[in-house]
């Protein structure tokens, strides 16, 4: 993904006067371009993703939403992750979501793979994402970080395709 040079740090007012037509994210102020779109199979995951989620939250507070939606997470980082939920229905607005959602689910491709594993990790982890999934559709694994007592996500645990993978963030 290309990125937007600048001598400071974008903000929330500069991704609010960027084109709408163009798909952009705030990380730390460092601006990504999200084009060109996702691949077919990257849009059947956070499809198939969002579907089971939205059947699992019925009648329940908890609601989920599939890209784009921004999340503003700061000044400095606003995201669109590919399938996310919020729990505290004050977080939702008309035009987007303000604080950290539940859960984050990020589809990897090879474009986008170190930024979401390495950048959006952090993010997420600082913001207080309590929980962060991981799909690897190509090499067909999930990897799962969860936020511990400390604030600190846990080592990633590693699911396959036979495995069930319970979402902790959404028990109870």
């Amino acid at each position: 993904p290309s990125v937007k040079k600048a001598t400071q740090k974008f903000t929330l007012d500069d991704y609010f006067t960027w084109p709408a037509e163009e798909r952009w994210e705030i990380i730390d102020g460092v601006a990504y371009n999200m084009t060109p779109a996702p691949s077919v199979k990257h849009q059947i995951v956070a499809g198939n993703s969002f579907s089971q989620l939205k059947q699992k939250l019925a009648n329940k507070t908890c609601k989920p939403f599939i890209a784009p939606v921004d999340v503003i997470l700061s000044e400095y980082d606003i995201v669109q992750p590919d399938v996310i939920v919020v729990c505290d229905t004050n977080k939702i607005t008309e035009s987007n979501i303000k604080g950290a959602p539940d859960l984050v689910v990020e589809i990897l491709s090879p474009a986008t793979a170190l930024k979401d594993l390495r950048e959006k990790k952090n993010l997420y982890e600082k913001s207080g994402v309590k929980e962060y999934i991981v799909i690897d559709p190509l090499e067909e694994y999930v990897e799962r970080f969860w936020l511990g007592g400390d604030g600190i996500y846990n080592r990633g645990e590693v699911f396959g395709p036979q495995d069930a993978l319970q979402l902790k963030s959404l028990e109870g």
